[in-house]
């Protein structure tokens, strides 16, 4: 695997917690973005850490923006004093590098929680993520995601600006460019730790579904999927209430 990164840390909870979670944000967003997974965790008796990703947020740039270099990061991002993550819970990019990690690591998490994970993107998902990363990056105001987004939370608004605007867009960009093709489907295969995807509702917008979705679930028994009704690809910030039931169901 590639040389790793050291990546920054934000937590929730108490750190003397048995029970420890990482929390690995997606394409264009930040540690921070998982505020709500992460206070819900927290609630829940559980120490949860997000990361900024490389080229995101605080974290070093680079010149590699493939996903196992993603993935190289997260495998040497361990919980404080060592030993496995009880679980790692990951959107999007973060899935897909939290997959690769946990094939090449099996030892890295004894659970997988995958949210909408960017799996295969090709075609007309490779097009509506770019062209929803130009938009981000071309108008990174409250007002612009506030009026795209009505029903987040005020603190996700916020906070999706602020990821944009402290993340490299050539790093985001090279992470699109650098990725073809994006698939992960060998590694998602070779998954050894129970892995729980919960998927985004196809009717509003779904990277994980269809024959991608089906293919990855007939050809691993350990990977099990539920889905949050009326939630876009962003379902912990479109459905919150769901989408934390189901991560805390999956986690225990």
């Amino acid at each position: 695997m590639p040389a790793p990164l050291t990546l920054p840390r934000i937590s929730w909870g108490e750190p003397a917690s048995p029970r420890r979670a990482l929390l690995v944000h997606g394409l264009g967003s930040s540690g921070a973005l998982m505020w709500r997974l992460g206070d819900a965790l927290a609630v829940a008796g559980w120490h949860a850490t997000a990361v900024d990703l490389r080229g995101h947020g605080d974290a070093p740039r680079s010149m590699d923006y493939t996903v196992s270099a993603y993935a190289a990061d997260l495998v040497a991002a361990l919980p404080a004093g060592g030993g496995p993550w009880d679980a790692v819970v990951g959107h999007s990019l973060g899935g897909a590098a939290s997959a690769v990690a946990a094939a090449s690591a099996p030892e890295w998490t004894r659970r997988l929680v995958l949210i909408d994970p960017a799996i295969l993107v090709e075609g007309r998902d490779a097009n509506v993520i770019r062209k929803s990363q130009e938009r981000a990056f071309t108008d990174p105001r409250v007002d612009t995601v506030r009026s795209e987004h009505p029903h987040w939370h005020p603190q996700d608004q916020e906070l999706k600006v602020d990821a944009v605007l402290r993340a490299s867009r050539w790093a985001v960009e090279q992470t699109s460019a650098q990725n073809r093709p994006w698939d992960v489907r060998a590694d998602v295969a070779r998954l050894t730790v129970p892995t729980h995807v919960i998927g985004a509702d196809p009717a509003v917008y779904s990277l994980f579904t269809g024959p991608v979705a089906d293919e990855v679930l007939a050809g691993n028994p350990g990977i099990t999927m539920s889905v949050v009704a009326g939630a876009g690809h962003s379902l912990h910030r479109d459905k919150p209430d769901e989408s934390i039931r189901q991560l805390l169901e999956a986690v225990t």
